[in-house]
């Protein structure tokens, strides 16, 4: 049953026909204004346990703030994500992926 058909729809059991059922909620989604998932990329507590010298711990972050962001990086983003929480030396994945550190920063700056 949709949003706007509940309460107006009457409703019966598939099985048995009855009418007595209870609204069982299954996944919600919320929509959010960019301004609102950028202040909570910016709130230091959603970041629990960021370690910036763990490429785990930094795979993890950078998956959320793409998730956060609702962007698609592509598959070189996610073979590097991989790579990183498996432990591998965040330098040797971005020399192995040509391309990945392209995007306008400094040559000298990491992912």
């Amino acid at each position: 049953m949709t949003f706007a058909e509940y309460g107006k729809k009457k409703v019966s059991c598939p099985e048995c026909g009855s009418a007595k059922l209870r609204r069982r909620i299954g996944r919600v989604r919320v929509a959010r204004s960019e301004e609102s998932r950028l202040d909570s990329l910016a709130d230091p507590a959603g970041f629990g346990d960021l370690d910036e010298n763990d490429p785990k711990s930094m795979a993890r972050m950078m998956r959320k703030m793409s998730g956060e962001m609702g962007e698609d990086m592509g598959p070189e983003f996610d073979e590097a994500m991989d790579r990183l929480e498996a432990g591998e030396n965040p330098e040797e994945v971005e020399k192995s992926i040509p391309g990945l550190a392209e995007g306008g920063g400094d040559d000298d700056e990491d992912f």
